[in-house]
């Protein structure tokens, strides 16, 4: 029997409590608030691959799947009271899409024993299963995409950045500056100069910057933004006409959201990703039949094959892998949550297994660790083209700098666990 997936308002599942279903992915959502653009798509792929698994295959492994939405509207506090609301209704994992409701949930979900899943975001020493127990941010992290930035640079420059200005236009947060230790060392290795031009939330105004982008004449612009302030960007680099193929976002900075508002403008800007782009995937035909043809899609079906939407459809796919992989090790169909972090730590992506999902092609492959919960780094570039009103993946997926980027991993979790008395969770 076909089992239908229902996304409840939060004071129903506060109500009934974990009885109404058997696996629990809660969602903390953005649809309101100045990130809402970004947040909707996310939260609709997110919800209708559960759906999926729930009306073709009854669940996972036989379980029914109830994903219970929480607006966060990208705030913080908000953020930690969903958490705290939703914690008693058995969420197996939480993924708050939020770099400043990550740090906040660090210390609760590891005492609490429950994982969080801050795929491309977060705290990026998160990484270090051996000190960050609960946390995992596979495929990658901000640094990887710093990291794979320059390389893409210094594939084009012919293997030579020295002498070269790059500038770093981010949003004034812990999310914004994340890249910025990353960026410094690899100036240091690659002989590169680092401009910073810090963006204030939310990004509307930006022409101070611009003018110094104008006046300094940065071979290449790197942006690490989020929601409007992208948008701005853009139009802003296109008045001062600065050439959009060597202007470079982070994956958050590379959404139809950022890019269509300036038109033709926007032709040739170039984004990171950890995820293939598009909707010419098997799965899809299967998502057509079984969620969006009978009304069960959690949107208005306006943003199926979207960046965003995709990127939601990705973080369903791996926490429902880690899932089954939780009851194979278990023995047990009705995990727990602590059974579930256990499940994240033996994640296998193999090309073997997303095509057997339907996802050919989508993501690298990657393998979780109790030392290693981020993944390998494997990051690739995709650009726009404003004609066809697409983005298109441009390179394959290139692993990071693990030179530069480990030991500032390993220096920064060291740093955490001393602060903060943790004991190795690998010993």
């Amino acid at each position: 029997m076909k089992l239908k997936l229902t996304t409840l308002a939060l004071g129903a599942v506060m109500a009934a409590g974990p009885v109404m279903a058997d696996l629990v992915f809660p969602s903390l959502s953005y649809r309101t608030g100045p990130y809402a653009a970004g947040g909707i798509p996310f939260a609709d792929g997110y919800a209708d691959y559960f759906t999926l698994l729930n009306e073709r295959d009854g669940g996972i492994g036989g379980e029914t799947i109830l994903v219970p939405e929480c607006e966060t509207a990208y705030n913080t506090e908000k953020g930690v009271e969903c958490y705290e609301s939703l914690k008693d209704g058995g969420g197996l994992v939480y993924q708050p899409l939020s770099t400043g409701i990550t740090y906040q949930l660090i210390p609760k979900v590891t005492v609490e024993d429950v994982p969080m899943l801050t795929s491309g975001l977060g705290r990026t020493s998160a990484k270090n299963g051996n000190v960050f127990s609960h946390v995992f941010n596979f495929p990658a992290n901000y640094w990887d995409g710093a990291s794979v930035a320059v390389k893409y640079m210094l594939d084009e420059e012919g293997g030579d950045l020295n002498g070269k200005k790059i500038a770093l236009v981010y949003h004034n947060s812990a999310y914004g500056k994340e890249p910025i230790r990353t960026l410094e060392e690899l100036s240091k290795k690659h002989g590169f100069e680092l401009v910073l031009l810090p963006v204030d939330h939310p990004g509307q105004e930006q022409k101070s910057q611009w003018l110094q982008v104008r006046r300094d004449r940065p071979d290449y612009v790197v942006m690490y933004g989020w929601g409007v302030m992208n948008q701005v960007a853009i139009q802003e680099a296109a008045n001062i006409r600065f050439p959009m193929d060597k202007f470079i976002g982070i994956w958050w900075s590379g959404s139809e959201n950022d890019v269509l508002p300036a038109g033709e403008a926007a032709n040739g800007y170039k984004a990171l990703t950890f995820h293939n782009v598009g909707s010419d995937y098997p799965l899809y035909d299967d998502l057509q039949k079984f969620v969006i043809e009978p009304g069960k899609a959690a949107g208005a079906g306006d943003q199926v094959g979207t960046v965003l939407y995709n990127r939601g459809l990705y973080a369903a796919m791996l926490v429902s892998e880690a899932a089954k992989t939780a009851q194979e090790i278990h023995g047990v169909a009705n995990i727990t949550p602590g059974q579930m972090r256990d499940g994240m730590e033996a994640l296998k992506i193999t090309e073997e297994k997303m095509a057997a999902l339907g996802l050919p092609n989508f993501g690298p492959e990657f393998e979780v660790t109790c030392e290693n919960h981020g993944g390998n780094g494997f990051v690739a570039v995709t650009q726009w083209d404003a004609n066809a009103k697409q983005w298109n993946l441009i390179s394959e997926f290139v692993q990071s700098d693990q030179d530069v980027v480990q030991p500032l991993i390993d220096e920064d979790s060291a740093a955490f666990a001393a602060e903060n008395n943790v004991a190795p969770n690998c010993e």
